[in-house]
C-alpha cells in the first residue's frame, strides 16, 4: 500500500527534476522531535504516467509513493476477508483529545477508531509535498521561490534582530539545522532543551512557521469574487493541513493594536517605477496580488497524541480512561514548513494557470511575456 498524486493540468514541456521532488519529500521526514515512523518510510516518488524522458507530455500526472510500514500492518488494515484476531487487538475505542478520532465516531459512526486514524493521520502530507514539488518546478521557470522557517517552537521564540537580512541568507541558515530555524545558536539550543524536555514528560510541542514566496507576479487572484480571492485560497490551503490552527498573511496578527497609517504599506515612485517600502500587507491586497512576496504564518499546535494522555472515554464501554497512545513525535513543527511550502506552490500554480494560461510551458512563456509587453507601457511596472 501507499499515497497515489493525480494531477492534471501542468502544461506540456515542463522540466522534471525527480531529485529535486525527493529532496523535499526527505525535508518533510526530518527534523528534531521527529518520531519512529521517520526511521522506517524513506519517502521516494515513482512516476507512472504522464511524463515522458524528463518532461510533462500534458496528459494526467500519476505518482505513486510506497508505505514501507504496511508490511507491518497487512493483516490489520486488510481490504478483504474477516476482521482478524490481530486486527481486533489492535482496534482502539478511546479517542484522543484533539485528533480526529471522535470527530470521526460522529461523522461515519466507526466504532473501531483505527478507521479514522489511518485516514487523518499526517502521512498524506507526502503526498501534498509531491505535487507541491511538481508545482514549485513550475513557478520556478518562471521566477518564483518559496522558502520556510520556524519561528516560535514550544514557546520559543525568534526575534527579528537573529535573522538574515535576506531571502538567501535566512533559507540556507534555516535548512542548516534539524529546527528549520533561522535564530542564534543559542535559540537553537533552547528549542532543543524544550523538545527534550517535553519527550520527558511525555507531551508534544507546537510552534509558529513562516513561508515566503518570491518573485510573485501582480495581478494573481482576483478581487470581484468572493471564492476567487487568493488570499482566502491560501489560507485555506494552509488551514487544510493537519494540527494547523490558525494562519495570517503578513503582518496581519498586528491589525488588533496597530493604527492604518502605521500597518498599510505606502505607495512610493522610484526611477519610474513604484514600489512600497514595506510588505505588511504580505504581498495581497483585495485578493489580488500586488508584486511583493506573499508571506503567510502558520500556527502548528502540538501534536494530540501524547505517551502523558490525557482523560478521554471508551466508546464502547462509557467510562473514563486515558485517551490512546499511538506512535507520534513530539513535535513537527519543521517539517510542517515543508508541506506549507507545498501548499502555498500548489494554489499559487493554479492561480498562475489561471491567468497566464497554455497548454504548453512555449505558450505559457509567451503569455507571461506579452502580459509583461503590456504591462511595461503602463506606469510603475517593473
Amino acid at each position: 500500500m501507499g499515497l497515489s498524486v493525480f494531477m492534471d493540468g501542468l502544461p506540456a514541456g515542463l522540466e522534471i527534476d525527480e531529485a529535486f521532488i525527493n529532496l523535499q519529500l526527505a525535508r518533510r521526514q526530518r527534523g528534531y522531535g521527529r518520531g519512529g515512523r521517520m526511521a522506517i518510510e524513506t519517502d521516494t516518488i515513482k512516476i507512472l504516467n504522464g511524463i515522458r524522458f524528463g518532461q510533462t507530455t500534458g496528459a494526467p500526472i500519476t505518482l505513486w509513493i510506497e508505505n514501507r510500514d504496511f508490511k507491518n500492518w497487512e493483516t490489520i488494515m486488510a481490504t478483504s476477508g474477516e476482521k482478524t484476531e490481530e486486527a481486533h487487538n489492535k482496534a482502539f475505542y478511546r479517542p484522543r483529545p484533539g485528533h480526529a478520532d471522535l470527530a470521526g465516531y460522529y461523522k461515519y459512526g466507526h466504532q473501531d477508531l483505527r478507521d479514522v486514524l489511518e485516514r487523518a493521520s499526517a502521512r498524506e502530507t507526502a503526498a501534498r509535498v509531491a505535487a507541491g514539488a511538481f508545482a514549485q518546478l513550475l513557478l520556478g521557470a518562471f521566477g518564483i521561490n518559496l522558502y520556510s522557517h520556524v519561528l516560535v517552537l514550544g514557546g520559543v521564540a525568534v526575534t527579528p534582530e537573529e535573522l538574515p537580512t535576506t531571502d538567501e541568507a535566512l533559507q540556507e541558515k534555516a535548512e542548516s539545522n534539524e529546527f528549520r530555524c533561522a535564530g542564534s545558536e543559542k535559540t537553537l539550543e533552547l528549542m532543543k532543551q524544550k523538545v527534550d524536555e517535553a519527550l520527558k514528560e511525555g507531551t508534544t510541542l507546537g510552534g509558529r512557521i513562516e513561508v515566503v514566496a518570491t518573485g510573485v507576479p501582480p495581478g494573481l487572484g482576483s478581487y470581484t469574487q468572493w471564492d476567487q480571492k487568493l488570499d482566502g485560497e491560501l489560507a485555506k490551503a494552509i488551514m487544510s493541513i493537519p494540527a494547523v490552527k490558525s494562519v495570517s498573511i503578513g503582518a496581519g496578527e498586528a491589525g488588533d493594536r496597530l493604527t492604518g497609517s502605521e500597518f498599510h504599506d505606502a505607495i512610493l515612485m522610484q526611477d519610474q517605477h513604484l514600489y512600497r517600502p514595506t510588505n505588511r500587507a504580505g504581498g495581497l491586497e483585495g485578493g489580488v496580488t500586488n508584486g511583493m512576496p506573499v508571506v503567510l504564518h502558520a500556527v502548528m499546535k502540538p501534536i494530540s497524541t501524547m505517551r502523558k494522555a490525557l482523560t478521554s472515554v471508551n466508546l464502547q464501554t462509557g467510562e473514563e480512561e486515558m485517551a490512546h497512545f499511538e506512535r507520534s513525535d513530539v513535535t513537527a513543527v519543521p517539517a510542517c514548513g515543508v508541506v506549507c511550502e507545498a501548499m502555498i506552490a500548489i494554489t499559487l500554480a493554479q492561480a498562475f494557470l489561471q491567468k497566464y494560461g497554455g497548454d504548453s510551458m512555449a505558450e505559457l512563456k509567451a503569455h507571461v511575456e506579452a502580459t509583461k509587453t503590456l504591462l511595461s507601457q503602463q506606469r510603475g511596472y517593473k
